[in-house]
């Protein structure tokens, strides 16, 4: 992934790969450019991806108790 992509934030990054996916369904443009934006947009989901594992596994170990064993609690409602 380019370094200009590789700073962008989650959301924009997210962002980004829906406005790829839009252009891309409306199949305008040459194949080439459309080639172009397919390997931008892989590159961006799959930075995407990594960014949410990381999330994940630092929520686990902040969410572990003290005998290391996952706790899982309810995500809370909103009232």
């Amino acid at each position: 992934m380019k370094k200009e992509e590789n700073s962008l934030t989650f959301e924009a990054s997210l962002k980004e790969l829906e406005k790829i996916v839009t252009e891309l369904e409306k199949g305008d443009g040459s194949l080439e450019s459309q080639l172009k934006a397919f390997e931008k947009g892989v590159g961006l989901s799959r930075d995407c991806v990594k960014r949410l594992e990381e999330v994940e596994k630092r929520v686990e170990l902040l969410t572990r108790n003290s005998q290391k064993e996952l706790q899982t609690n309810p995500w809370p409602e909103n009232s």
